[in-house]
């Protein structure tokens, strides 16, 4: 593996006079110390197309499974990408810009049932939830036929979200944007008359007479006047998200209109986002967008963290590092951008606190990923490499 040399600057003047444009700027929160790690990214392996996301099946074989946007899934068994995609469903898949194959998460029990759901566009740009299963022929092969469980039509080609992820309560989130466009003309954010710009929440282990799924009694707008797949809403573009292996923590990155980019925690301890409104379009991270001044705030979650269109202009949310290869990492809440290719990290236990710049460098990066072991990795849409991060 290839350790690539990137260097971290300092920029903590840019970050506060971004705060205080916006608002007070939050207190710093230090428990991981940031001083005390240096990190580095080692080259795992090339010849991708235009990945955009990772994942691991949980089921013991180390593999990271690794989405190209054109509708494959790869496998990489150590440095090496098998030859055989694991899925292919690039004539169903339209690709790119913003479309594509955008989304992959393995049912927990993976291991035992071999079933995984992908989160992608289809023909007519429309975003589609679909489950697949492992093949019964072969563990590095899927078969291709899938079952739709849910199809959301999509006004725009643009925030179409794309993140999969299952929660600790077993459930499957799936982060939509608002549908595009710029500004959210439909207001479709903060409606509850529509699953965009919202994280949904599903149970994909039973189903009803009308749904491929079931609904979670606990979802917020359960018995009252909103989409019952609603979990959050307030959502601009949540194209990456994650929760902590730890303690259940909801994080998410939410890309921005013209100013921030933010972090947005929720967590477990206090409902895991349950009905949390994360503010746009009436805000944009702790500013007011619309209406410019003088917004409504009440009932709006603030970002734990956020920074201006000077250090970059599209968030790629991470992971809270809970791996065994470097202690003094762990804790730390790392996430980047896609324009400037830096990486940032917080402490994933702190409240409102500025980031921390770790490194500087020339990717584009396009998402994180998490390993078996919670050891983390990054892929780069430009160059097709997948980097594991160290420290």
């Amino acid at each position: 593996m290839q350790t690539v040399a990137v260097t971290a600057s300092a920029f903590g003047l840019a970050l506060a006079t971004t705060l205080t444009v916006a608002s007070a700027a939050p207190a710093s929160v230090a428990a991981f110390n940031p001083s005390s790690v240096t990190l580095s990214l080692s080259r795992v392996s090339t010849g991708l197309s235009a990945p955009v996301g990772i994942a691991n099946a949980r089921d013991g074989s180390g593999r990271l499974f690794v989405v190209e946007q054109a509708g494959r899934i790869r496998i990489v068994k150590g440095s090496t990408v098998l030859a055989t995609p694991f899925l292919d469903i690039h004539s169903g898949v339209s690709c790119c810009g913003e479309r594509g194959l955008l989304g992959l998460a393995f049912h927990p029990s993976y291991r035992t049932n071999g079933k995984f759901y992908v989160n992608y566009t289809d023909v007519n740009g429309n975003t589609v939830i679909a489950e697949y299963h492992r093949s019964t022929t072969s563990a590095n092969r899927a078969s291709t036929r899938g079952r739709v469980l849910m199809r959301v039509t999509q006004p725009y080609a643009n925030h179409n979200g794309g993140g999969l992820a299952f929660g600790p309560d077993g459930f499957l989130y799936i982060g939509l944007g608002d549908g595009g466009s710029g500004g959210d003309p439909g207001n479709r954010a903060q409606r509850v008359d529509t699953h965009l710009g919202k994280m949904l929440r599903i149970d994909v282990n039973h189903s009803t007479s009308t749904l491929p799924y079931a609904i979670p009694s606990s979802n917020p707008y359960v018995g009252r006047y909103g989409y019952d797949q609603i979990w959050s809403i307030g959502l601009r573009n949540p194209w990456r998200f994650s929760f902590d292996r730890a303690n259940g923590d909801l994080w998410i990155g939410d890309v921005g209109q013209d100013r921030f980019e933010e972090i947005d925690r929720a967590r477990r301890s206090s409902g895991g986002g349950r009905g949390v409104n994360f503010g746009w379009r009436v805000m944009e991270a702790r500013a007011c967008y619309l209406p410019a001044t003088g917004c409504n705030t009440s009932g709006k979650a603030m970002p734990l963290t956020y920074y201006s269109h000077s250090l970059g202009c599209a968030v790629i949310g991470g992971y809270v590092y809970r791996g065994p290869a470097y202690p003094l990492l762990r804790g730390a809440y790392l996430f980047g951008d896609y324009c400037s290719g830096r990486i940032w990290a917080v402490d994933a236990g702190g409240g409102a606190q500025f980031p921390h710049q770790m490194l500087d460098t020339s990717l584009t990066i396009s998402s994180f990923g998490e390993g078996e072991t919670g050891e983390l990795y990054l892929t780069d849409l430009g160059s097709g490499a997948l980097y594991r991060i160290r420290a």
